[in-house]
Parts: structure tokens; sequence; C-alpha cells
């Protein structure tokens, strides 16, 4: 026989006021959405890609106790990101806010956004020298952000 009882929620946040140890650097949160970190998330692979191989390989050491001992690998990915965001912001802003919202308008889907994609990718890489290079393509094969016509089955 099911029972009426009142639903009981927790609305009290949990929030470790512990410091950090004096060793691991002190950096500032990107302070970014979800929509122009994923029209930045190519370029900022492209730059950061040994510090993410390092803090990768640093959380696969620590066999799943990586979270205190990855911290300053984790803050060199942070940093290195937040450099490319800023850097984007600076020489690609145009572009690069035409391209986020249209994500952001669009549900993140990328194939809704590839008019405003290209000239972000020339600008940042006039710019930047960063790329956007997507893994695995096949060789011979143009990437689907290169293709003239963009066909959807």
């Amino acid at each position: 026989m099911p029972g009426n009882r009142e639903a009981i929620f927790s609305q009290t946040a949990v929030v470790d006021k512990t410091p950090l140890p004096a060793s691991i650097p002190k950096v500032e949160e990107l302070g970014t959405t979800s929509a122009p970190l994923m029209s930045a998330s190519f370029f900022i692979g492209d730059r950061c890609r040994p510090y993410n191989d390092d803090f990768m390989l640093c959380k696969h050491e620590a066999a799943g106790k990586g979270e205190l001992v990855c911290l300053k690998e984790g803050r060199r990915v942070t940093r290195c990101a937040a450099s490319v965001i800023d850097d984007i912001n600076k020489h690609c802003l145009i572009e690069f806010k035409s391209h986020w919202e249209c994500l952001d308008n669009h549900n993140q889907q990328m194939w809704n956004c590839r008019k405003e994609e290209k000239p972000l990718n020339d600008c940042v890489f006039k710019h930047l020298g960063l790329r956007k290079v997507i893994p695995e393509v096949p060789k011979g094969r143009t990437p689907i952000h290169e293709q003239a016509f963009q066909r959807f089955k």
C-alpha cells in the first residue's frame, strides 16, 4: 500500500573550506558557459595537448586517487585553456561570439553552425596559428568542417 509522505530535500550546500596546500598553484576558473567552451574546444586541444596529456597520465598513474595528487596538472590545463579563451577574445571576438551564440541557440549542434565556424577557424589560424583538427579522420577524406557542401543524412 503506497504511503503519502512528503518528499524531504536538503537545500544546504556543503563547502569544504580547507585551504589548498601551498604547493598547488592558484588559478582562476574560466568563468565561461558550455557554448564558448565548445566553440573553442578544438583550439584548446591544439594548444594545451601537452598539459592535457600530463593530466591524463597523472590520473591514470594515481589509480583513482588523482583528485589531490593531480591538482597541479589540472591547474596547468585550466590556465592554458584560459589563455586560449583570452587570446581568441582578443583577436577574433566577433567571429568567436557569432559562433558560440549560434551553438547556444542550436542546442550545441556543430552542424547547424558551420557558416559561423569557417570565419572563426580562419581567424584563429591567422592570428594564433591554432587549427581545428578532428582526430581519426580517415586519410584522404576531407574533414566535415572543411567540406564545401554539407550533407546531412
